[in-house]
């Protein structure tokens, strides 16, 4: 018997599918490894894809022969838009957004990281994690300077390249039950530097204690049930106060400590969120939860078009050129733009010729048989001609020689 195939409850691509915006115009992105990183880069590289969920390939798979080149020609074709490619150098990891079809290319190197794993091991508390990622998250820019004569061009770059790799939300379109993520870049000026973080969305009630809340909610998750066991407890407000317990008697510190709540955090849900209680109307408190990675980076080159088809250096950290050297390379790469332009129309031409020398290839040859068709046929009309004839000499000679016996009979 043949083995069922479970489509409906694992197929995640299905999912993803029915969960996301949809937009065509939500840009797409494939994560990669280029070359030997070893396993921490690879568990980034794996980390990194999360957070790109759900527009991007979670499940690619890399062969050590695939090259940069691949991806880059592929991805058009998949309506691929961005490709973070994460190597490894002898000084320091390096990430490198690379926009197609055209760029800019933009590379960063990895001053510090920590992995996802590294962050919730961290934490006392860890959550099951899985349903968040079926939404794209909130992008949040912070502390990049205005726009401005004044302000470097470069940052105006990176932070529209940022902006690029998240579909755009309108908050008066958006559901609020998508908002489960947010992702974090923030400007470090002091260090020219970007921090890049990543966040989980948390909403709990809000003016109650933690304990309250658990009772409120009904639910113990760090025992594994459904439902607040109490069987321990001889009176709800020994689970309250916590008497006996090997905490002791919650303080009136800790409690207002965990009733108190920031006045800014508080908000009222216009919608219905997801979670218990979590209804239209209600008051709720929102924190912010890390789930990492956690990135460090600092901008080395922004340059125009891919790799392997690189233009000229918008921007280098670490080399400055002066006016002339800036003018003769904007002319260099001119004429490699026009060489290749050339190249391409030529070959486009031959490909053109040789399509058409083999359309006609076939009619002369079609000629050709049709002739030799026709000779067969007037051989074989005069073969057939000549039995006709053969045929009736001897039909007439037997006709004689049938006459003179008849004669010679009579005689």
């Amino acid at each position: 018997m043949a083995r069922r195939r479970k489509n409906r409850t694992h197929n995640k691509g299905n999912a993803t599918a029915k969960t996301s915006n949809g937009i065509p115009g939500d840009p797409k992105s494939f994560v990669i490894k280029h070359g030997n990183v070893g396993h921490s880069i690879a568990q980034l590289v794996r980390d990194m894809r999360k957070v790109m969920e759900p527009n991007t390939a979670t499940r690619l798979r890399e062969r050590s022969r695939n090259k940069l080149k691949d991806y880059l020609v592929l991805g058009p074709t998949l309506e691929v838009t961005h490709i973070l490619a994460f190597s490894l150098t002898p000084k320091a990891p390096t990430m490198r957004i690379v926009r197609l079809p055209a760029g800019p290319s933009l590379t960063f190197r990895v001053e510090r990281y920590s992995l996802m794993k590294d962050v919730l091991n961290s934490k006392k508390r860890k959550r099951s994690k899985g349903l968040e990622y079926l939404t794209p998250p909130l992008l949040v820019l912070a502390a990049f300077p205005p726009a401005s004569p004044s302000t470097p061009p470069h940052l105006t770059l990176l932070l529209k390249s940022f902006q690029s790799l998240f579909p755009s939300l309108s908050p008066h379109t958006i559901s609020l039950s998508s908002a489960r993520r947010v992702v974090l870049i923030h400007y470090n000026a002091d260090r020219d530097t970007v921090d890049f973080r990543h966040f989980l969305i948390t909403i709990r009630a809000q003016g109650v204690s933690r304990r309250v809340r658990k009772l409120l909610d009904g639910t113990r998750k760090s025992r594994g049930g459904s439902v607040l066991d109490l069987g321990n407890e001889k009176d709800v407000a020994d689970f309250i106060l916590k008497q006996g317990g090997p905490e002791g008697y919650e303080s009136a510190s800790s409690y207002a400590s965990d009733a108190e709540d920031n006045a800014e955090n508080k908000v009222e849900l216009p919608s219905d969120y997801l979670g218990r209680n979590n209804r239209k109307g209600e008051q709720r408190s929102v924190s912010l939860e890390e789930i990492g990675p956690r990135m460090e980076l600092k901008l080395l080159k922004v340059s125009e078009g891919m790799p392997g088809k690189e233009g000229a250096v918008i921007w280098n950290r670490f080399i400055k050129k002066s006016a002339a050297e800036i003018k003769a390379l904007k002319k260099e790469h001119e004429e490699k733009a026009r060489l290749r332009k050339h190249r391409r129309e030529e070959q486009e031409a031959n490909i053109a010729r040789k399509k058409a020398s083999s359309q006609k290839e076939p009619t002369k040859q079609e000629e050709e048989e049709e002739e030799e068709e026709s000779a067969e046929e007037e051989l074989e009309e005069a073969d057939w001609d000549e039995d006709d004839e053969v045929s009736e000499s001897e039909h007439d000679s037997n006709e004689e020689e049938g006459d003179s016996d008849s004669e010679s009979d009579a005689a």
